[in-house]
C-alpha cells in the first residue's frame, strides 16, 4: 500500500536565510541549532531509534508511519455485531474495497456483563478479531471508550454500575465511576499490549473518550484522568486521539496532549472548510482527520428506513480525500444488534421522546448486513483506488438462500404458573414500589410486575403510571386490558370494576438510550396510582416482582425438555389476551446459506435460532421485517425456531392453521412489501 510521498524538511528552509549573514563557528552553531529546532517542531522522530512507530508531524500536517507520511481510509465493523466465525470475511471484502485501516469499538457491557465478571470467549474475543484484523493487512484504530455510544445498549456501559451504585454519575469524575473504569481498564488494556504498532502489532491509535464535546457534563477532570489512566497502558506505543463533533462544543471534548479529530457526514460535506476551521483553532497544526464520515445512517422503530445516495456518498468521499485528510467510514460494515444490545435515543427538546433502535444495524452501510458488496461499495472502491493501491483479494460471499414456511406450534404461556417456572429467574420480590431492571441485576428481557386491587368506587378509574421505561402490557388476572408506553407517551388507561383483583403489569425494556449516557434505568418509577371519586388518587403498593430475562438457555432448556400445556382455546387466539406466548418449530437445512426471518404477520416479541437470539422483532410498527440469520449459526439438517411473541400471532382470523414464519433470501427493511423477493446477486 502507498504510504505517500515524504516531506520536505523545514529545517533545510530555516537554515538557507541564516546562512547568508554568519559564518564560521557561530554560523554552524546556528545551523546545528535551527535545525534541531525545525525538526522538533515537525514531530518527525524518525532519525531516533527510540522514535514512536506512529506519529504526527506537525510542519507537513500529516502522520508518520515508521517516519515516513502516511494516510489512512479507514471503515468501522464492531465485532460484536457478527459472529466471529464471519469476522475474516468481513474484513477481507473490507480490505479488498481498499482500506488500509480498521476502525472498531470495543463494548464494556459485553465484556463484564455483571460486576466481578468477565467474558472473553466467542463474540467477546476481541484480541482474536484484532489478530484477525492484522493478518487481513490492516492497521487499526482503537476506541475502548469507555463509554462508546455505537447505538447499543447505554452506550456500552454496563447496567450493573446503576445496580451499584444508584446515584453515580456516568462520565464524569464521580470516583466510583472512575475506580469502576480504572478495574475495567485494568482487565482490558493488558490484552491489547502486544497489538500495538510501538510493540510490533498494528494498533496506531487509541481513543479517549467518544464525542465528549456533545456531552453536558463538560468534566475536565475526568477527560484528563482519563488520558493518563489510557496513557499509562498505552505510553508511546500508540497515538491517542479524542473525535468529537464540529460545534461550538468542540472545546469540551478536548484534551491537553491528545490528538483531536473530528466527525461529519455527506449533509455537512457542503461546509467542510468551516469544519477544518473549527478543527484548526482547536488544534493549529497536524493532520486533518474524519473520524466518523456517514455514509448511511441509523433508523428506529415507528420510522423509515434511513438510506443514503451511493452516488452522493462517493462524491463527498472524493471531497474529504482532496484535503489529505485522513478518514474513516462509519461504518462500512454496519451488522446486526443480536440480543438485546440495541440501544434508543432520547429528543432533548421533547419533540420525539425517547425512540428504539431497530435490530438491524445495517445502517445503510457501504456492505449490507450480511456482509455484501453493494453498488455504494463499487462506488466507494473506484473513489479509495484514486489514493490507494488496491489489493488484489478474491472474494466467495456465502449464498443466501429461501428455506419456505416453517409452522410454529404454541408451547408455553409466560404468565401461567408453568411459563413462570420455566422462564423466571430467582425468586420473586416483595416490596412497597416496583423494583427496576436494575436494582434487580437484571440487563433486558422483561419484568412482571403484581399488586392487589383495592375496591374502585369509580367505574372506570383512571389507572396512572408515572415514569415507565418503557412499554407495559396491562392484564387484570392474566387478562389483558391495554398497552402503556413511553415511546406513544401512554401513561393512563381506565380500569372498570368487576374484572378482577390481581393487576399486573409486564414492562418490557426496550434499549436503554445510547447517546449523551446519563441515567436510563428500566422499569417503573414514582407513583401508580388509581383516579378516585373525588379526584384524589390512591397510590397501589406491595408488587411483587418477577424477573424474566429471556435468556436463551432457558428457552433452550424449556424447548429440550418442556411439554406443551397451552390451552386449546388459547392457543387458537390471534391476539394474545392472556399474554405473551412461547412458539416453536423446526426446519430442516439440506445447504448452508444465510437467510432472513420474514416476521410479518406477527405483532412484537423475541426470536431464537438453534438457541441464540437474534433479536427483536416489531414488524407491526417497522420499518425492518425481516431478522437476519446468519449462515454460520445454522447446521446440516434439523435447526429450531422459538419465538417468544407479546402481542399477535400470525394466524388466519378462522385461526385453524398454526400460525408460521417465512426465511426469504432477500432482507426486508423498508416496511412491508407487495413484491415478491428477488434473489440478490453476489
Amino acid at each position: 500500500m502507498s504510504t505517500g510521498e515524504e516531506s520536505k524538511s523545514a529545517g533545510c528552509r530555516c537554515t538557507r536565510k541564516l546562512t547568508l549573514a554568519m559564518s564560521g563557528c557561530v554560523m554552524i552553531l546556528v545551523i546545528a541549532l535551527t535545525v534541531g529546532l525545525c525538526v522538533g517542531l515537525s514531530g518527525s522522530d524518525a532519525s531516533r531509534e527510540d522514535a514512536p512507530a506512529f506519529s504526527i508531524d506537525h510542519v507537513a500536517n500529516t502522520f508518520l508511519l515508521n517516519g515516513k507520511p502516511f494516510r489512512y481510509v479507514s471503515g468501522s465493523f464492531h465485532y460484536f455485531r457478527a459472529l466471529p466465525d464471519a469476522w475474516r470475511s468481513r474484513l477481507r471484502t473490507m480490505r479488498a474495497a481498499g482500506l488500509n485501516a480498521l476502525d472498531t469499538y470495543v463494548e464494556w457491557s459485553l465484556h463484564n456483563p455483571h460486576d466481578g465478571v468477565y467474558d472473553w470467549e466467542g463474540i467477546a474475543d476481541v484480541v482474536k478479531f484484532l489478530e484477525i484484523a492484522q493478518e487481513e493487512d490492516f492497521y487499526i484504530i482503537l476506541r475502548p471508550g469507555p463509554y462508546i455510544c455505537a447505538e447499543r445498549d447505554n452506550g456500552g456501559l454496563p447496567h450493573w454500575l446503576f445496580t451499584k451504585y444508584p446515584n453515580i454519575k456516568m462520565r464524569t469524575n464521580d470516583p466510583n465511576y472512575i475506580a469502576e473504569v480504572g478495574k475495567w481498564y485494568a482487565q482490558l488494556m493488558p490484552r491489547l499490549k502486544h497489538l500495538l504498532i510501538g510493540n510490533g502489532g498494528k494498533i496506531i491509535m487509541v481513543q479517549v473518550e467518544n464525542e465528549y464535546g456533545a456531552y453536558h457534563a463538560c468534566d475536565h477532570d475526568y477527560l484528563n484522568w482519563l488520558r493518563d489512566e489510557t496513557a499509562k497502558y498505552v505510553q508511546d506505543k500508540a497515538l491517542l486521539f479524542t473525535v468529537d463533533i464540529p460545534d461550538e462544543r468542540m472545546s469540551c471534548g478536548k484534551i491537553e496532549n491528545v490528538f483531536a479529530t473530528t466527525d461529519f457526514g455527506i449533509d455537512r460535506v457542503h461546509e467542510i472548510e468551516s469544519i477544518w476551521k473549527m478543527l484548526r483553532q482547536l488544534q493549529p497544526t497536524g493532520p486533518l482527520v474524519n473520524s466518523e464520515f456517514y455514509p448511511g445512517w441509523l433508523t428506529h422503530w415507528q420510522e423509515m428506513n434511513q438510506r443514503r445516495d451511493g452516488k452522493v456518498v462517493a462524491d463527498a468521499l472524493k471531497t474529504i480525500l482532496s484535503y489529505n485528510a485522513s478518514v474513516n467510514l462509519y461504518m462500512f460494515f454496519g451488522g446486526t444488534n443480536f440480543g438485546f444490545t440495541a440501544g434508543a435515543n432520547f429528543d432533548l427538546d421533547g419533540s420525539i421522546g425517547y425512540t428504539a433502535d431497530i435490530t438491524s444495524y445495517d445502517y445503510d452501510a457501504v456492505m449490507d448486513e450480511a456482509g455484501g458488496v453493494t453498488q455504494k461499495y463499487e462506488l466507494v472502491r473506484q473513489v479509495i483506488d484514486e489514493v490507494l493501491e488496491l489489493p488484489k483479494i478474491e472474494l466467495n460471499p456465502a449464498k443466501r438462500l429461501a428455506y419456505g414456511k416453517v409452522e410454529l406450534t404454541p408451547v408455553l404461556e409466560l404468565l401461567s404458573p408453568d411459563g413462570r417456572k420455566a422462564l423466571a429467574k430467582g425468586t420473586p420480590v416483595v416490596a412497597d414500589k416496583p423494583k427496576s431492571f436494575e436494582e434487580l441485576d437484571q440487563y433486558s428481557g422483561l419484568l412482571l410486575y403484581e399488586t392487589t386491587l383495592p375496591n374502585m368506587d369509580l367505574d372506570p378509574a383512571l389507572l396512572q403510571v408515572e415514569q415507565l421505561r418503557d412499554r407495559a402490557h396491562v392484564f387484570i388476572d392474566q387478562q389483558l386490558v391495554g398497552t402503556l408506553s413511553r415511546e406513544a407517551r401512554i401513561y393512563a388507561l381506565p380500569l372498570s370494576k368487576g374484572w378482577g383483583n390481581t393487576l399486573q403489569l409486564l414492562v418490557e425494556n426496550q434499549g436503554r438510550i445510547n447517546y449523551d449516557v446519563s441515567n436510563d434505568t428500566k422499569g417503573i418509577f414514582g407513583k401508580i396510582t388509581l383516579q378516585l371519586h373525588n379526584g384524589g388518587a390512591l397510590p397501589l403498593e406491595e408488587w411483587t416482582t418477577t424477573s424474566f430475562p429471556l435468556e436463551p438457555k432457558a428457552i433452550e432448556q424449556w424447548r429440550a425438555n418442556g411439554v406443551s400445556k397451552v390451552d386449546p382455546i388459547v392457543a387458537l387466539q390471534r391476539l394474545l389476551r392472556t399474554g405473551p406466548i412461547l412458539y416453536a418449530g423446526n426446519f430442516k437445512v439440506e445447504e448452508i446459506g444465510d437467510t432472513y426471518m420474514n416476521m410479518a404477520g406477527w405483532g412484537k416479541g423475541v426470536a431464537y435460532v438453534n438457541g441464540f437470539n437474534l433479536g427483536r422483532y416489531w414488524p407491526l410498527a417497522g420499518p425492518q421485517i425481516t431478522l437476519y440469520v446468519p449462515n454460520e449459526l445454522l447446521k446440516l439438517g434439523e435447526n429450531s425456531v422459538v419465538l417468544l411473541e407479546y402481542q399477535r400471532a400470525n394466524k388466519t382470523r378462522s385461526g385453524t392453521e398454526l400460525p408460521a414464519v417465512q426465511f426469504d433470501a432477500v432482507a426486508q427493511l423498508d416496511g412491508q412489501s407487495s413484491e415478491v423477493p428477488q434473489q440478490p446477486k453476489n
